[in-house]
């Protein structure tokens, strides 16, 4: 047993696996502040809190620290849905 225990934690080593949370839980999906860079999640079947809106299609952050979630860290969506970018605060 301990040897099965053993390669599974060098295969989990070697093959440099990371993990990561998600965004959102199961059952939600997440939206952003409308001019800023905040976000929420909203359960399924529930309509985007006023404020909000739903990330463009492709450009949805799924985990935590993903393409999309660090890029959104900078940039929002104005009234319009035209993507700007946020400045950061002085």
């Amino acid at each position: 047993m301990a040897a099965v225990l053993a390669g599974g934690v060098a295969l989990v080593t070697l093959s440099g696996c990371s993990f990561r949370d998600d965004i959102c839980a199961g059952g939600e999906y997440p939206v952003m502040t409308v001019g800023d860079t905040g976000s929420a999640c909203v359960k399924d079947g529930e309509k985007v809190p006023q404020g909000y809106t739903r990330y463009p299609e492709g450009k949805v952050p799924q985990q935590v620290d993903d393409k999309w979630d660090v890029y959104w860290r900078t940039h929002s969506v104005d009234k319009d849905g035209k993507t700007i970018e946020v400045p950061s605060p002085s």
